[in-house]
């Protein structure tokens, strides 16, 4: 059964994004549909599909650089510095450096290594590690 959500994002250049969701990020193509230049791709219970905006479109309006504003998408991840130094060494676009911080929540708190990058359309990537939570 597919994620309960799951992000359809427009990209300008299919082999470019998984490039960067792939082979600096860590997720696997789950399966493609290159007629349609279109791929389902995860990381553990992360999904996304990828798509170049070509055919039958979702467009309300004009697609312009950089895509997505306004959200960030925040992806779990074991260890968050190993992934920011493969994005740094990469030379990827990175918004928010590597970080501490806390949040709470409804009953407890939970520290987040964590830190955001655009991936190459401009969409924004918050990678996550939880730390620890402590019970308020």
């Amino acid at each position: 059964m597919p994620a309960a959500l799951v992000p359809e994002l427009y990209v300008s250049e299919l082999a470019r994004s998984l490039a960067f969701y792939c082979d600096l990020a860590g997720f696997e193509i789950r399966y493609e549909r290159r007629d349609e230049a279109f791929a389902y791709i995860g990381l553990g219970t992360a999904e996304l599909m990828l798509e170049e905006p070509v055919g039958r479109t979702w467009l309300t309006a004009a697609l312009d650089h950089p895509y997505g504003r306004g959200i960030n998408l925040q992806i779990s991840v074991p260890d968050a510095g190993r992934l920011y130094a493969v994005f740094c060494d990469a030379g990827a676009t990175i918004v928010n450096a590597l970080e501490e911080k806390s949040y709470t929540r409804r009953d407890d708190t939970v520290l987040v290594r964590q830190f955001v990058v655009a991936d190459p359309d401009g969409y924004l990537l918050r990678f996550a590690q939880i730390i620890s939570e402590h019970t308020s």
